[in-house]
């Protein structure tokens, strides 16, 4: 295993219920996450200044892109958004399932040539916060042009997460946890063509995976809900670094900082017990370590 600086401090005690979908926005050089279930909030951290603003939703958000006029595009609970933060204002641009009233928008990143990937999920969230089974697989994985046609990729999935991709843009990763597997594509840049799935990892002990992000190195960091660590997995699926996080619900990653040094981590404090959050007060909050690699930049949405 490599040897990676495990060193981890909370940086936003914000008490999340579900943070999820954080991301570094280099032009601004802040980090933004949303908190998913409702009252849904969408954050912004600058750690040079402390500043930390958050907006209300009217429904859950669950993943964003920035955009190049400041804008966000936001997945949220019954479709694709644009919100001005300048207005505060979160504008219905689509909403490709509206003939599924019971699923919900989930994880969701940026390629390389700024289009924006989404995947949906049955909804496991009750307006007042409460866990909801999920009987069926019925997610579908999404692909945004910048003309804002979404056209459906792949289905049959449980809960959609992990969306990431390799250093030379020709593989995407994409978890479905509900299987608890990470599945590779073989990625068509040009094209924005995804083919070949098959299972990247599938670790075992450690929870199940959520968020994730890769390294310059190629290495794929992944959240583990229920497994209080990221997991760094070599390009052959192997684990490679393991770090533990002071929250049990690990929920997102992702590099920021000038140089891509740092990496920030959400995690979630929803469903813990008074006991569970006495051992883990700061499950919910915002962590962040240096661990010895970079990150790759995240692309604007090209809308």
């Amino acid at each position: 295993m490599t040897q990676i600086n495990t060193e981890v401090e909370c940086v936003m005690d914000c008490r999340d219920k579900l943070g999820e979908g954080v991301f570094w926005c280099p032009a601004e050089r802040a980090l933004y996450w949303v908190d998913v279930p409702m009252p849904s909030l969408l954050h912004r951290f600058d750690p040079r200044s402390g500043r930390h603003d958050a907006w209300p939703m009217p429904e859950m958000i669950t993943s964003l892109a920035k955009r190049a006029d400041g804008t966000l595009l936001v997945a949220s609970h019954h479709g694709l958004n644009i919100f001005d933060p300048g207005k505060a204002t979160l504008v219905r641009v689509g909403a490709p399932e509206a003939d599924r009233p019971l699923n919900r928008a989930n994880d969701g990143a940026t390629d390389a040539k700024g289009r924006f990937w989404f995947g949906t999920m049955r909804n496991n969230i009750a307006p007042d916060g409460t866990y909801l089974d999920i009987p069926e697989s019925t997610g579908v994985l999404y692909k945004v042009e910048a003309g804002l046609s979404i056209v459906p990729m792949d289905g049959g999935i449980g809960i959609s997460n992990a969306t990431c991709w390799s250093p030379d843009h020709r593989t995407m990763y994409f978890a479905d946890t509900l299987v608890g597997a990470i599945h590779a594509y073989d990625f068509d840049l040009e094209l924005g063509a995804i083919s070949n799935k098959r299972v990247f990892a599938r670790p075992e002990g450690y929870g199940y995976p959520d968020g994730a992000t890769v390294d310059a190195e190629g290495y794929v960091w992944n959240a583990r809900w229920e497994g209080g660590c990221l997991l760094r997995l070599a390009p052959d699926g192997s684990i490679d670094a393991i770090v533990k996080i002071p929250a049990s619900r690990v929920t997102c990653c992702a590099f920021g900082g000038d140089d891509l040094e740092m990496l920030y981590v959400t995690t979630s404090r929803l469903h813990l017990s008074e006991t569970e959050l006495a051992i883990q007060p700061q499950a919910g909050g915002v962590f962040a370590l240096r661990p010895g690699v970079k990150g790759l930049p995240r692309p604007a949405f090209a809308g």
